[in-house]
């Protein structure tokens, strides 16, 4: 099994590991690469005022992490078009449709980014090269890109020597992503001159670079006839994100997770509510989630603590819940043996049952989080986990609060190797399973905004001075407010947090989203409206960062629906206007 992901630093382990083997892959294939060369793969990710691009690399890996092929996608934002600097297949990865998986990959990213067209270099294959196996193998990369409709611009000088005497000749290509067949000359001659001087600057001065691109006299350009007869080019595949911009993860089997008892307010009609608004827009696009394995999950929880929820869930019979009655935590090392009487060892409340299908339940909200997650790694920006039940009270070793796996926490653990990742949990009550998981930790920043403990949920919980712990310390944040906190107080602490994320150098947002805030909430005290749920948003969304929303709390569904749909229509105005600032 192999999946594209993208990398657009080298901050996090896993990104310096896959630009490590990328740096392999090169020098392999090319021996005579310099070690100039090498170096700048990975800082042009990082510094693209000094290149003059933005650098996206694009990596395809196998379940090991191991990279078996690898794309350069380049961005010129001022002239809103991409360059495909490099596309390159290891010599061990036995290909088998590697190649146009990854270019099919940066086409998608390309229309992602808005571009007027794609621009990459192939070998010539004429008679210049009179290396008959090299001429062949040149055709062959021609064919190759034939399939997607992408053939050489002709009649200009780009394809000559630079020196005399070198046989080392490119066609320039063009891949009009399914819009224009052949771009025109007034941008054509501007792109020219942009990739002989950005990208080949030691090689062209100035005006070299322009007397190339003056030699692109036609308007529009001339492209090659096809020479692969008889084959249909292959359509453009519009990413997911094109037209429908959020990933959408529906936890489907939520309502297996049914408690019928009196005053239980976490029910399953809050999913249909939700849904039902959201459908009313045109933002989100369905992805199947996919299955977590346990590892990650015990990377968040205790691994006996899983375990008994399984079990406990297999024991009991059908429509039968179960409450603790007994909490013997100030003995760890002596568990009760019975099933029942343990159920208070892991749990911190009175009215949070368990039954049957807690346990599937709960692990398919693990699965839409960090599938959402993925997500956020093969181009979408923005990812909703709708799910139930919730997850922020659980912490690593107890359950409570309607919450049993804490989905937001196992999808910012898996995030966190690959970059810095801050939590933002705007439920009326205070997360903290999150904190508790989180709080000595530096890599993983936790902000909670909620009703001041202890007239709030969970009580004994939530505090401002709760500020983290060893090498975790100032790296958790509690904001509480009081039970009355109006509106224009919600939103002078959201900025707070807000600005505290900008600090931590985030590099993915998981925004742990209760509804629960809102006016007449059954669990909250607090008044916000629709409007403010879209203020909100667009706060969030101004961050500008990878953003994964988990859904938590939010119960009073005759607003529920109407309140999350506001939101989304906030985030993603506030995302879309800081994204095209930045790649304007």
């Amino acid at each position: 099994m192999i999946r594209v992901r993208k990398v657009y630093d080298n901050v996090s382990r896993a990104n310096r590991d896959a630009i490590a083997q990328v740096r392999a892959i090169v020098a392999e294939q090319f021996p005579t690469a310099r070690t100039q060369d090498l170096e700048k793969i990975d800082q042009q990710l990082i510094d693209p005022l000094r290149y003059r691009y933005r650098s996206i690399l694009l990596v395809v890996e196998n379940a090991s992490g191991r990279v078996r092929a690898f794309a350069m996608l380049l961005h010129l934002t001022d002239l809103n078009i991409a360059f495909l600097e490099l596309i390159s297949i290891a010599a061990a990865s036995g290909d088998r449709g590697i190649g146009a998986v990854l270019y099919e990959s940066v086409r998608e990213e390309a229309v992602a980014l808005g571009v007027s067209g794609l621009f990459l270099e192939c070998s010539v294959d004429d008679e210049r090269i009179t290396d008959q196996k090299t001429r062949e193998l040149n055709a062959q990369r021609l064919r190759f890109y034939e399939r997607f409709g992408v053939r050489p611009i002709i009649n200009t000088v780009y394809d000559r020597p630079v020196f005399p005497g070198d046989n080392d000749l490119y066609h320039l290509m063009y891949d009009g992503l399914g819009g224009s067949p052949a771009p025109r000359r007034k941008l054509l001659r501007k792109v020219v001159e942009a990739i002989l001087r950005r990208k080949y600057g030691d090689l062209y001065d100035a005006a070299a670079a322009k007397a190339i691109a003056q030699s692109f006299g036609h308007d529009p350009a001339r492209i090659r006839e096809p020479r692969s007869l008889g084959v249909a080019p292959v359509p453009v595949a519009l990413p997911s994100g094109a037209h429908k911009r959020i990933a959408l993860l529906v936890n489907e089997s939520h309502n297996i997770h049914h408690v019928r008892d009196r005053g239980y307010v976490e029910a399953p009609v809050r999913i249909p509510v939700i849904l039902k608004e959201l459908d009313k827009t045109d933002l989100f696009a369905r992805v199947e989630p996919r299955h977590t394995s346990l590892g990650l999950l015990q990377r968040v929880h205790d691994a006996r603590y899983i375990k008994y929820l399984k079990d406990v869930c297999n024991f009991l019979p059908e429509r039968k819940s179960i409450y603790p009655i007994i909490f013997p935590v100030r003995n760890h090392s002596r568990p009760p043996k019975d099933l029942e009487l343990r159920l208070g060892y892991y749990c911190t409340d009175t009215f949070t049952p368990l039954h049957r299908n807690v346990y599937p339940a709960a692990y398919g909200a693990v699965n839409c989080a960090v599938t959402g997650a993925r997500s956020l790694l093969r181009g979408y920006r923005l990812a909703y986990a709708l799910v139930r039940p919730p997850g922020h009270h659980a912490e690593r070793r107890v359950f409570g609060g309607f919450c049993y796996f804490n989905a937001s926490a196992v999808a910012a653990e898996f995030l966190s190797d690959f970059g810095r990742v801050a939590i933002l949990d705007v439920d009326y009550h205070h997360g903290n399973g999150t904190q508790d998981i989180f709080y000595e930790r530096s890599d993983v920043l936790t902000l909670s905004i909620h009703g001041a403990p202890p007239g709030a949920y969970p009580h004994f919980a939530g505090f401002a001075d709760e500020r983290g712990s060893g090498a975790g310390e100032n790296c958790n944040i509690n904001f509480p407010l009081p039970e009355k906190a109006t509106t224009a107080r919600y939103h002078r602490t959201l900025a707070l947090a807000l600005r505290a994320v900008r600090n931590f150098s985030a590099d993915h947002l998981v925004v742990a989203l209760g509804l629960d805030t809102a006016r007449s909430d059954p669990t909250g005290t607090w008044q916000l409206l629709p409007a403010d749920f879209e203020q909100m948003g667009q706060a969030i969304g101004k961050l500008g960062l990878p953003t994964l929303v988990v859904q938590e709390g939010g119960y009073y569904t005759r607003t529920l629906g109407h309140n999350a749909r506001a939101f989304f229509e906030g985030l993603w105005r506030g995302h879309e206007r800081e994204t095209s600032v930045e790649s304007g």
